[in-house]
């Protein structure tokens, strides 16, 4: 029976966790037998709160190094009795960033081939995010929240020192997570299961998404285009009927764009979920209209025939004057979901509050569409879109929530 190791690599909050998970659950849905194995839950179940202090990362605290070498020793014994007992898939999950540490899990894990897998992610802002992710551990408890990201970038600076990327392994692979690309891949082709991995590191993986376009505004009312109008009474009827139709989803993250009409109608969701996390996206901005924001299309039509026309003739090609259009909004959009998938981890379900435009190139992600007919996708203000996405597995459905009137 073929076996396989998997070492993560990476410096904390890189998303080698959320991979974890994700090559588990993608492995296990094809039949294989796999298990995770974290440093980091076996540090905190051995030496508690005390290890969780800055400290006890310095490459200089001889203790705390010796302690930390003993629990990836102790990981890599539970990982090779679990291929030994049957399983299939071992995947270690640390840090490792040093060459030492790389070659002590040579020399111990050598009755299977051993994959290492390198995490990067160097945007700052998503950075940020995952360090205060982190800082909301339980073993930060008795930290207020500021003196918790302090504490944890300290963490990060000290295996800043001992870090050295992929370089001399035998099978490597190093992965941008935040666009589930990979890299760089070397001496893969012939691993065993490595063709499933590698449709796993660059496929989204999505449980449940709940995709919402804001309720009636008032520019919707008055054909204006654009702009940060709030909801009409309408809009508002449609805001309450969504909290109450999904008071029951679980939902820990609800993502909206940062206009006033997306916002108002997440805020009965919000409110009938206190425990969810609410984050303004700007990449979820409905789209720009330049020299046209808050005009109606007949005030275009008169005021600036030209662009009226243009925009006829090639909806999705065309661009505002000093705004965007279609073709150059994707980037943005597909920048913002991945943002969204890489600050709610695997969260079971995840809502995003965006906009017309936003939602057609969002649904364009999912289902194939000819660009030119992405500008038509219908996008209505009464039902939703719910999406699953993996691997093996591609849902999307258009449900309603409440009757046509809201009345």
């Amino acid at each position: 029976m073929s076996r396989l190791y998997i070492a993560l690599v990476g410096l904390p909050a890189r998303g080698k966790s959320l991979l974890a998970e994700r090559l588990r659950d993608g492995l296990e849905a094809d039949g294989l037998k796999v298990e995770v194995f974290n440093n980091g839950i076996l540090r905190r179940l051995y030496l508690g709160g005390d290890s969780a202090l800055p400290e006890f990362y310095n490459p200089e605290n001889e203790e705390g190094r010796m302690q930390r070498e003993q629990l990836a020793l102790l990981g890599m014994r539970q990982a090779g009795e679990f291929l030994r007992a049957g399983g299939q898939v071992a995947i270690l999950d640390a840090t490792n960033g040093s060459r030492r540490r790389r070659q002590t899990l040579e020399r111990h894990l050598s009755d299977a081939p051993l994959l290492f897998i390198e995490c990067v992610n160097n945007d700052p802002e998503l950075l940020e995010a995952g360090i205060r992710r982190k800082a909301e551990l339980p073993e930060f408890s008795g930290l207020s929240p500021e003196e918790a990201v302090r504490s944890f970038k300290r963490r990060i600076a000290y295996y800043e020192r001992i870090f050295s990327p992929l370089r001399e392994e035998e099978h490597l692979a190093r992965v941008e997570t935040l666009s589930n690309r990979i890299l760089e891949e070397r001496s893969c082709s012939a691993l065993p299961f490595y063709i499933q991995i590698r449709d796993i590191l660059t496929s989204d993986r999505v449980l449940n998404l709940y995709l919402l376009r804001h309720g009636q505004s008032e520019f919707n009312v008055q054909n204006r285009i654009g702009g940060d109008s709030g909801l009409t009474a309408l809009g508002r009827r449609q805001a309450e009927a969504l909290g109450e139709y999904f008071k029951s989803f679980d939902i820990p993250f609800i993502f909206t764009s940062s206009r006033r009409r997306a916002r108002e109608t997440a805020s009965p969701i919000i409110r009938d979920h206190p425990d969810s996390r609410h984050i303004m996206i700007p990449e979820f901005d409905e789209i720009n209209a330049g020299l046209c924001e808050g005009m109606t299309y007949e005030d275009i039509r008169l005021s600036l025939p030209g662009e009226y026309a243009a925009r006829q003739a090639d909806k999705y090609a065309y661009v505002y004057p000093g705004g965007e259009g279609y073709v150059t909004l994707k980037e943005r959009v597909a920048r913002g979901f991945r943002k969204a998938l890489f600050l709610s981890g695997a969260a079971p379900g995840i809502m995003i509050i965006g906009h017309q435009a936003i939602n057609r190139v969002l649904l364009s992600l999912f289902f194939f569409r000819r660009d030119e007919a992405v500008p038509y996708i219908y996008v209505p203000q009464d039902e939703y879109f719910h999406i699953v996405s993996t691997h093996r597995k591609t849902l999307l459905e258009l449900v309603r929530f409440t009757g046509r009137n809201h009345s």
